[in-house]
């Protein structure tokens, strides 16, 4: 099944996972930069390395992060490639699941062009689905799923309480694939 991706970007900041390594986990994480704003080309400059710090004051407080993702789904649908899903993306930071830490180990991280506080769209919600049916198709060990919040709480809350698990489960309940959601 091929994966639903609409651009391909090269992300510098990723590695190798371990070789003993089995995918089992899909993140879901929210971004906009700067906070509160959505579309330009901040979020994929800021996963390549070349965020202007001049461009915006928050900008500063972020410019030295080393951040990718997997993939970024943006507020029409679009999809973005950064980091090819058999190699480690710099998502998760510290983070522990099920009892394993490091969860960029074993994880796919998925961004929502999003925040806390905007409800996300429903094309998001149609292409997060259709991305994690054929990634599941490539890892099939890959049945959880979890919001940045679950794998670091305390730390992240994303991707908020504005996401619904309710409209992603409706939309992969005809897939047939069984998945693990957070809290359940």
């Amino acid at each position: 099944m091929r994966l639903p991706v609409d651009r391909v970007l090269d992300s510098p900041h990723a590695d190798a996972r371990p070789s003993d390594a089995v995918v089992t986990l899909a993140v879901i994480h929210a971004i906009s930069l700067p906070p509160g704003h959505f579309a330009g080309d901040a979020i994929e400059r800021f996963f390549l390395g070349r965020l202007d710090p001049d461009a915006h004051p928050f900008f500063r407080t972020i410019v030295g992060l080393r951040v990718s993702a997997h993939y970024l789904i943006r507020r029409d649908g679009t999809t973005i490639a950064f980091v090819p899903p058999e190699r480690r993306a710099w998502h998760a930071g510290v983070s522990r699941w099920r009892g394993r830490d490091r969860c960029n180990d074993f994880s796919i991280g998925i961004e929502l062009e999003g925040d806390d506080s905007t409800p996300f769209a429903r094309a998001q919600y149609d292409r997060l689905a259709t991305l994690l049916t054929a990634l599941r198709h490539r890892f099939p060990h890959m049945v959880d799923l979890a919001g940045h919040c679950d794998i670091a709480p305390g730390r992240k809350t994303d991707p908020g309480p504005l996401f619904s698990w309710a409209a992603l489960a409706e939309r992969l309940y005809p897939t047939g694939l069984s998945w693990h959601f957070p809290h359940t």
